[in-house]
């Protein structure tokens, strides 16, 4: 058949121009497109076998080659897959409007990445990103083996091939690379790339690699000489001359070529889990982790119905350094559309707080080249993003069988999981579960919230907690000495995190969470028990007022409280604003809002303990005396102390100290005669005792 011209689609010539006369860093795209292209055309030709084999004919092996050559400085990509006919050819690579060329053409003005080419269904044409000309010669079952060439001038040309070797069925694609562009054809340039994008690709893709040798070969110069020296000399003096003589070999390089499968790693993940060995997950894993350790779990899934992909998770044994970086790429889950690699850094496939999770993710369903910007809108990764998420959760609870490994996990990945509380508000509830706290009777184990809520009291609604910075510290708490008399368990909350997730999880089980530290405590008193406490809060109405009086804006209100034993006071914050370890870990913020830290530390009310001698006493001294000078250092001492022992920092620690060293000189029976006071010309009183006024005011 005569060769045939025929002009680009409008379209696509613009598309082509384009192309070809822009800059772009990331041109290796093309050899992603063309093996994918040629990966769909293998999956053609094998669904047709299904049902009818005869289709494969004489090329019963599916597969893609590659051959770079140097010396011409070309690239090759041939499959053996469903191949094109003379119209196939014309239609699919020129004259038709391909419906995605002129949203592609859009796409790429708005300002979008070449590496979108696929998702348009013309990824063919980036082909030109490296190619000054393209050649393809096809062969379909239904058609005689055909060429279409073009230099992208505008026009291409069809022509039977009757001057190349025939392909039996399948595509060959020929790029006469640029000048800029020779680095493709380089071996390790190749193999790096097919790595990259391409090697979980179903069907095997061998590279035509150069392979020098060294090989022994006799020396002919040396061998023409031994027998013209034959030739001189008389046969029968000299045969002995005539015996065999070891002949001497030299080395001479040799080049052969071989093919080399680069995509050996077969992908995991669309096999059946039960056919997968454990030495297998630890290998891939290593593979797409870089980890020099083993993983401590792994997720194998497979999703169908009107979606189908398929995945791998692997939970790793630690936690990454870095992992709370905000430089850090948030994502550790790799992209596939149908074994082709697309990115490992899409944000919007998990959430940040399973950020430490690896594996990869295959969609059948995405379109293969996406860009960030249409993954953002897309609904299919909105539906992938949500089962990562559901499986990743069911990994950890088949962790939590195992109290040993659970106990590694939560190590690690405890703030993880706090974190997803406070952020994933779908979730929450099956997150919670899997959270674990020190508390008063679990000694150095952890419990679980279930387990907490399965050995409450009969009587007992809310869950009790303390937050605070140790362990060591909470245990001594004031605020738990009421409630370990009532043997009411309470749990430990140290992490900086538990602040912020305790406020997402107001609730758990019908059960409401309750800070110990905080106004309104539940005891689940007797009627005897509220009613001595009415008495109680009668009987200190006036010295509560006093205290009140003294200590001004420092407290809200100075009430009669149930939850001390020991100590004589306590200071609790308002239910609804921060607690006291709250406040420190705000405090400690560099950059915090300073209009909002003062708005949400709110008043502190103090709380006094009627039955410990101090405030017995205090009480006395008070209905004694009303106006007695000493009992406004004694309330702010014990405002003070109380301030320490519930968490609090002192607003002002040298008046704090002022008045301990009041104490010590009347402990050593010292005479005060260095004058502290705010009117140093007023005599003060001996330090003989308290009845006779021995403290001194210092405010």
């Amino acid at each position: 058949m005569a060769e045939e011209s025929f002009q680009f689609n409008a379209d696509i010539a613009q598309l082509m121009s384009l192309i070809i006369n822009a800059v772009y860093t990331n041109k290796e795209v093309f050899i992603r497109e063309l093996v994918s292209n040629a990966s769909d055309a293998l999956d053609k030709i094998r669904y047709q076998s299904l049902t009818d084999k005869d289709v494969l004919g004489d090329q019963q092996e599916l597969k893609i080659e590659i051959i770079p050559d140097a010396s011409n400085n070309t690239l090759t990509i041939r499959d053996t897959g469903i191949g094109m006919t003379k119209e196939d050819l014309i239609e699919n690579l020129g004259t038709i409007a391909r419906s995605g060329t002129k949203q592609f053409m859009e796409a790429i003005q708005a300002g979008a990445d070449i590496s979108m080419i696929g998702q348009f269904g013309v990824g063919f044409y980036s082909s030109y990103l490296a190619a000054q000309k393209v050649v393809v010669r096809s062969k379909s079952n239904d058609d005689e083996q055909y060429i279409w060439e073009s230099s992208a001038g505008g026009v291409f040309t069809v022509r039977t091939d009757t001057e190349g070797s025939k392909l039996g069925r399948g595509t060959e694609i020929t790029l006469f690379l640029k000048e800029d562009c020779k680095n493709y054809v380089e071996e390790k340039t190749i193999k790096d790339l097919i790595k990259k994008h391409s090697q979980f690709i179903g069907f095997p893709i061998a590279l035509q690699v150069t392979k020098e040798e060294e090989k022994e070969v006799e020396d002919d110069k040396q061998t023409d000489k031994e027998e013209n020296k034959e030739e001189k000399k008389d046969d029968e003096l000299k045969i002995e001359d005539a015996e065999d003589k070891p002949k001497e070999k030299k080395k001479e390089k040799v080049i052969t070529k071989e093919w080399e499968t680069l995509n050996t790693q077969k992908p995991i993940w669309i096999r059946n889990p039960s056919e997968c060995t454990t030495e297998e997950y630890a290998s891939f894993y290593k593979t797409i982790s870089n980890d020099w350790e083993e993983h401590l779990a792994c997720k194998h899934f497979a999703v169908e119905g009107q979606l189908e992909f398929s995945g791998l998770l692997f939970t790793p044994k630690r936690a990454p350094f870095d992992m709370f970086d905000s430089k850090k790429k948030r994502n550790n889950i790799k992209l596939y559309v149908r074994r082709v690699f697309i990115m490992d850094n899409c944000e919007e496939l998990m959430p940040e707080y399973l950020s430490f999770v690896k594996g990869v993710v295959d969609s059948e369903d995405l379109p293969l080249n996406i860009s960030r910007e249409t993954l953002q809108q897309n609904k299919i990764l909105k539906v992938i993003n949500k089962n990562l998420v559901k499986k990743s959760i069911e990994m950890f609870n088949e962790i939590a069988e195992n109290e040993e490994n659970y106990k590694k996990f939560y190590e690690q990945f405890s703030k993880n999981l706090k974190l997803g509380v406070h952020e994933d508000n779908k979730n929450r509830k099956k997150l919670a579960e899997l959270l674990r706290y020190s508390s008063t009777k679990s000694g150095a184990d952890m419990v679980s919230l279930k387990e907490y809520i399965n050995r409450m009291k009969d009587k007992q609604e809310v869950i009790y907690y303390i937050t605070g910075e140790n362990k060591n510290t909470l245990q001594n708490s004031p605020f738990l000495e009421a409630l370990k008399k009532r043997d009411l368990e309470v749990l430990f909350m140290c992490d900086a995190i538990d602040e912020h997730a305790i406020q997402q999880l107001k609730e758990y089980e019908g059960k409401k969470m309750m800070d110990v530290s905080k106004e309104g405590l539940d005891l689940s008193l007797s009627e005897d028990e509220k009613k001595k406490t009415e008495e109680e809060k009668k009987t200190f109405e006036a010295l509560c007022k006093k205290m009140k009086e003294i200590l001004g804006e420092s407290v809200e209100e100075v009430i009669v409280g149930e939850r001390m034993v020991n100590s004589p006071a306590s200071l609790v914050t308002t239910e609804y604003g921060w607690s006291a370890n709250m406040q420190r870990i705000m405090k400690a913020q560099v950059l915090r809002d300073s209009q909002m830290s003062s708005f949400m530390m709110g008043k502190k009310k103090m709380e006094l303990n009627a039955s410990h001698p101090i405030m017995v006493e205090l009480k006395k001294k008070f209905l004694e005396n009303e106006n007695d000078r000493t009992i406004k250092d004694l309330v702010w001492l014990i405002y003070d102390t109380a301030a320490l022992t519930s968490g609090f920092s002192l607003q002002d620690p040298v008046t704090f100290a002022s008045r301990i060293h009041k104490m010590i000189k009347l402990g050593l029976s010292i005479e005060d005669d260095v004058e502290t006071d705010e009117n140093p010309d007023e005599e003060l009183p001996k330090l003989d005792n308290l009845d006779q006024s021995a403290m001194e005011e210092v405010d």
